[in-house]
């Protein structure tokens, strides 16, 4: 079974509007609100692959009872640790062709909070087998935090899969437990390492070779419409797609994840658990709202994404 967790979850709005009128009035007739959060598309995703799944983290609120009441009524499984502090929105007004996007942070948690995390989370270990971790930290959690989590396994089968960037990724891979796999895109990459790298195989390659992963068993650097190169223990990996109609990238990235997990969860091998994590994350690209796909379409798009193994 897989375990989702997003610690800082969020109701995502969209407002879309045809001009936007700045210091005046901007009506809207059609708004779309979701149970939003990197974490939570990957549940979905998996949900909608037929996945077994936990859905975790922490909220609160009239926001943090939404997002339980949305997931619940897509038969999401979820057990979420209940603050009395507000979850946050996540606004997105979409006009003349842009996404402008207005981002509360969330509630700030206290160490308190953050310790009755841990004790839930000890108890989902003993139920997963594979458990992602997505997205960034709420304000008053430590950037180690993660890593903290992390350690929580130690002595434990379960293959932990962690998607977020900055401090947080940075201080997730400097503790001694170390993730299962890790899939910075190529932004994040670069920050993570304080370097420009050329993303041709011979840079990716040095990239990923990097003293700061040691310990990582698998490496997966998404790369929009050039597919993936990944790094699976001491083999290198090029995954290239079939070029798509595009039609919303955003949460492509966490339907990989959902893929990622999904394929790693059956124990398939690393050449079918890429091609699962390319196909679903092309899917969500296809689809109007985040964190969709249409499970129709899988077997067309997963026979057309090509794995190659690079020589040494």
């Amino acid at each position: 079974m897989i375990v989702t967790v997003t610690m800082n979850p969020s109701v995502d709005i969209s407002y879309p509007v045809d001009i936007l009128k700045i210091d005046d009035v901007n009506r809207v007739e059609n708004v779309s609100k979701t149970a939003g959060g990197k974490g939570l598309n990957v549940s979905r995703v998996i949900k909608q692959m037929d996945g077994e799944l936990i859905a975790s983290g922490i909220l609160g609120g009239s926001l943090g009872a939404y997002i339980i009441d949305q997931l619940n009524d897509e038969n999401v499984p979820n057990r979420f640790l209940k603050i009395d502090k507000e979850s946050r929105n996540c606004i997105a007004i979409l006009h003349e062709g842009n996404q402008t996007e207005i981002l509360e942070s969330g509630p700030t948690l206290d160490g308190g909070e953050g310790d009755r995390y841990f004790k839930l989370f000890e108890k989902l270990i003993e139920e997963a087998d594979v458990i992602t971790i997505s997205g960034s930290l709420p304000k008053g959690l430590s950037p180690n935090y993660y890593q903290r989590l992390l350690q929580k396994s130690h002595g434990k089968d379960v293959k932990i899969l962690v998607d977020t960037s900055g401090e947080a990724l940075k201080q997730t891979l400097l503790g001694d437990k170390k993730p299962f796999l890790i899939k910075p895109n190529t932004d994040e990459l670069n920050a993570l390492l304080e370097q420009e790298t050329t993303f041709d195989i011979k840079g990716l390659k040095e990239a990923l070779s990097n003293s700061l992963f040691d310990g990582v068993e698998a490496i997966v650097v998404s790369m929009g419409a050039d597919g993936a190169f990944a790094k699976i223990q001491d083999t290198f990996y090029k995954i290239s797609i079939p070029e798509i109609k595009v039609v919303n990238p955003v949460g492509s990235g966490d339907a990989t994840i959902a893929g990622l997990a999904m394929g790693i969860d059956q124990e398939l091998s690393w050449e079918e658990v890429l091609k699962i994590a390319m196909t679903t994350g092309m899917l969500n690209t296809m689809e109007e709202r985040t964190g969709r796909i249409n499970k129709a379409n899988f077997k067309e798009y997963f026979n057309q994404v090509k794995v190659e193994k690079i020589k040494k």
